[in-house]
């Protein structure tokens, strides 16, 4: 079921039909190396974490990529790199395009144009048919559906989290809930200076959430979130939003990745929470990429 009032979420949140019986992280992830990495001018009329004005580096974009991958691997976890195409410079953010269940390739269907192209990969089509998935292409659906930058899953009990914008529409909504096989999703409206959910908030292993509430139109709404992690919710300042210390993910149970922006934005207090909840965090310097917009989760698409 789909739900956008926050008293309709709480009901059923307390129902007791919502238990954690699902594998809360995936078992390896999927990244995409720069190439021809620049700044869109065309992704940067709705994304205002970009600045057009700033020069990309590509090879440091590159060194910074593959460091972020060799950082992932460090920690035990599988790292599937696929490589750039110069005719697609955003699809270093591969997650707003490619996600799994444990069944299905899901296909997004992208706003810009720019980005549209992404969708069209035959090499990340057949690697993942070849693993047994089958595909559930919105690419080729009437809608605007940005996937696990739009949706927020709180994968261990199977519910979704949807922030509304321009990159994200109700026909794509409907259709991510579907394809996801989402038990619950929560749908609402994010300020209009926000353009996907997954930098102002994060679900982490399934037992912890961390969230900006003042990037959501309806002040009930990141309460009724909360409400959800009881005693494990940590509100990010305005500071450490814009450094994307949301934009973090949680790749085991404890194992909590995150830039180097955002890991220096982080309060001392808002570190010790996490750390008290049993998380060791990762950090990587990402500032290059983040030119761009999006940081270390926009760079994870995530297997399951």
């Amino acid at each position: 079921m789909i739900v956008t009032e926050a008293d309709r979420f709480l009901e059923e949140m307390g129902s007791g039909d919502y238990h954690a019986e699902f594998p809360a992280t995936a078992k390896a992830v999927m990244m995409i190396e720069p190439a021809g990495f620049t700044i869109s001018s065309q992704s940067a009329t709705d994304n205002h974490y970009m600045d057009v004005t700033q020069v990309a580096n590509e090879a440091r974009a590159v060194a910074q990529s593959r460091a972020l991958a060799d950082l992932i691997r460090q920690q035990g976890i599988e790292v599937v790199v696929f490589p750039g195409d110069a005719e697609t410079p955003d699809a270093i953010f591969p997650n707003n395009v490619f996600a799994t269940t444990h069944q299905n390739l899901i296909i997004g269907h992208m706003l810009h144009p720019v980005r549209q192209k992404e969708a069209e990969r035959e090499d990340i089509r057949q690697y993942f048919k070849s693993s047994g998935y089958q595909t559930v292409d919105l690419s080729i659906e009437n809608c605007i559906a940005e996937l696990t930058g739009a949706l927020i899953i709180d994968h261990a009990r199977n519910i979704g989290f949807c922030g509304m914008s321009g990159r994200v529409n109700e026909a794509g909504l409907a259709a991510m809930h579907e394809a996801f096989g989402l038990k619950m999703m929560f749908a609402f409206d994010l300020q209009a200076n926000e353009y996907h959910t997954n930098v102002v908030m994060m679900i982490l292993a399934g037992r912890a959430c961390v969230i900006y509430p003042e990037a959501f139109m309806n002040p009930v709404v990141p309460q009724a979130i909360s409400h959800a992690f009881p005693e494990r919710t940590l509100i990010l300042s305005e500071a450490e939003k814009n450094a994307f210390a949301g934009n973090c993910i949680a790749l085991s149970d404890s194992d909590l990745f995150m830039s180097s922006t955002g890991f220096a934005a982080l309060r001392p207090q808002s570190r010790q929470t996490l750390e008290s909840w049993g998380f060791q965090i990762h950090h990587t310097a990402l500032d290059e990429i983040e030119k761009a917009g999006g940081s270390l989760r926009c760079m994870v698409a995530e297997i399951f």
